[in-house]
């Protein structure tokens, strides 16, 4: 089935709103008209179409009636994603104390063929270990309860789950070199760190590069991202910033996927490489012993 053994809900959330939104403008009508014809309100037509809400089997099928869509084989199709859409994956009993912004990303990254994040601060989430989490998610708010605390660092610990599944994506980091030169939780905690991210470079799936201070001011210190591909051709890339507050912003415009793309392949050709990366985790380790 490609990246994983179930289609994330997300994805297929995603999958569904595209399709019901082409066929409400191939049956040329406008939201509000559907509304209309169909009793409902505006805000649940538009909620439907943002892939917010799920939809009923009953109210699809009438939907797809009144987009003249009659095709058996399309309308079981479309039922069987708006089911899948609509199923509980691991992270929705989290929904009490992760933001709905990386929720969305980790449905994403379930289901992506390719992964390629850049990071210009902090250790990429997936390549953390649970001590170095632990630190980071503390030492970024000293006021967070431990029960929040612990159930942070145990989303963070089920995310890299997928690292390990029988047909793992393609996994491409980039990171600063202020990274690895930024201590969270001791020399102690940093040296396993850096030690895990060797192990983790020597994994068929996984690319770790660092961008040297020595490369100066380059387009990444304008903020992480991340860019996935999934392995449907019909599901277009998807695109995650984060800002200065630390949400995370989805964006699936061609354009700016591909400005982004542009920018990872910039910071590969800026980088020490694949085996540069790995002497200078060498040498960073033997520093903080």
């Amino acid at each position: 089935m490609g990246a994983s053994d179930d289609p994330s809900p997300v994805v297929q959330r995603r999958r569904l709103r595209t399709e019901l939104r082409k066929a409400r403008q191939d049956a040329r009508l406008t939201q509000e008209q559907v509304a209309l014809a169909m009793d409902w309100s505006l805000s649940k037509v538009i909620r439907i179409e943002a892939g917010q809400v799920g939809i009923s089997t009953n109210d699809l099928k009438a939907l797809l009636g009144l987009y003249n869509i009659t095709d058996v084989a399309r309308t079981d199709e479309l039922i069987a994603v708006a089911r899948a859409a609509r199923e509980r994956a691991w992270w929705s009993m989290y929904s009490d104390v992760a933001p709905s912004g990386l929720l969305q990303l980790i449905g994403f990254e379930s289901a992506a063929a390719i992964r390629r994040n850049f990071e210009p601060l902090l250790i990429p989430g997936l390549l953390q270990t649970e001590e170095y989490a632990r630190a980071l998610i503390k030492g970024m708010d000293d006021r967070i309860t431990a029960k929040r605390l612990d159930a942070l660092v145990e989303i963070r610990m089920r995310r890299q789950e997928l690292v390990d599944r029988i047909n793992p994506p393609q996994l491409f980091f980039i990171m600063d070199e202020a990274v690895v030169r930024r201590p969270a939780g001791g020399g102690g905690v940093m040296r396993n760190q850096i030690r895990h991210l060797i192990e983790m470079a020597d994994r068929p799936n996984v690319t770790i590069e660092v961008v040297p201070l020595s490369a100066g001011v380059h387009p990444g210190l304008k903020g992480s991202f991340a860019v996935l591909e999934f392995p449907d051709a019909g599901d277009d890339d998807v695109l995650y910033i984060e800002n200065t507050r630390g949400d995370l912003i989805v964006r699936d415009e061609t354009e700016d996927v591909l400005t982004h793309r542009e920018i990872f392949e910039q910071l590969r050709n800026i980088s020490l490489g694949r085996e540069g990366t790995l002497t200078f985790f060498g040498k960073a380790v033997d520093e903080l012993a």
